[in-house]
């Protein structure tokens, strides 16, 4: 089976800024003692526009609590079964990367796909920031959560749920489970919305560079994480400072985040 990839690439924006007018200048005008209003500050953690500073070690396990527009689950995330993986989901919890994206790829009896965020800015800044793959040693069990990856050594921020058993498939692709949907948290996992097929898992460029915008012009039915939050233990853990700046893994020729297809 071959993995499509889908390119996360986002352009630079430019603010066209018009010229002066060449026509003479009227007689001013009394100033307006109005202040303009500032435009809203962005509201996420802007700590996630630096991901090479985001380094802290996990826990050896810790639990993430989803609330999503169809109900809470919680993810136990065990940090032997994929190091690295588990390292980097960590940090993107604890800096609410997660908070407001949507599940933007459910595909019934395979996967449910999400780790694109509601901000551009935020999407562009991790698009590059890989890390290595960690030797599989779990295989894809129903509920169990995995980073998609464009091949090797490409994982990002895109993770998805198995919903069925889709070890004989893609294991041997180099998905490396990490962590465990909880108890009967499955039954809400199941609920997400499923109806617009392949649309929004095929657009990811777009979503990228849209962000949460984009998605509820085009897809608007589509569940979303209201929050993503380390509970118990793991809340309270104090970060790890890296030794020092991590080196920007080199990016592959395309390095966009895929998505695992059925056979």
């Amino acid at each position: 089976m071959h993995l499509k990839t889908c390119a996360l690439t986002l352009a630079a924006l430019t603010l066209a800024i018009p010229a002066a007018p060449q026509t003479p200048t009227p007689t001013p005008k009394p100033k307006s003692t109005t202040t303009a209003a500032k435009p809203a500050a962005a509201t996420y953690d802007h700590a996630l526009l630096k991901p090479a500073l985001l380094k802290a070690q996990a826990p050896d396990t810790y639990q993430v609590k989803f609330d999503t527009t169809r109900g809470v689950f919680t993810v136990t995330v065990t940090r032997a079964w994929s190091p690295l993986g588990a390292d980097r989901f960590y940090n993107l919890v604890k800096h609410h990367y997660f908070d407001n994206a949507r599940f933007f790829r459910v595909v019934p009896n395979f996967v449910v796909q999400f780790g694109l965020s509601a901000e551009p800015a935020v999407n562009a800044a991790w698009e590059k920031a890989t890390i290595k793959d960690d030797p599989r040693n779990q295989s894809n069990k129903p509920g169990t959560l995995v980073f998609a990856t464009a091949g090797p050594n490409t994982r990002t921020t895109q993770l998805f749920i198995n919903l069925k058993d889709n070890g004989s498939n893609l294991d041997s692709q180099g998905f490396t489970p990490f962590g465990q949907v909880d108890g009967n948290g499955m039954n809400i996992v199941e609920m997400l919305y499923d109806q617009y097929g392949e649309s929004a898992g095929m657009d990811q460029e777009n979503i990228s560079k849209g962000g949460e915008k984009f998605i509820a012009t085009h897809w608007p039915k589509l569940d979303t994480i209201k929050s993503a939050t380390l509970i118990g233990a793991a809340a309270t853990t104090p970060a790890k400072p890296a030794a020092k700046p991590a080196t920007s893994a080199k990016p592959a020729a395309k390095p966009a985040t895929t998505t695992p297809k059925p056979q």
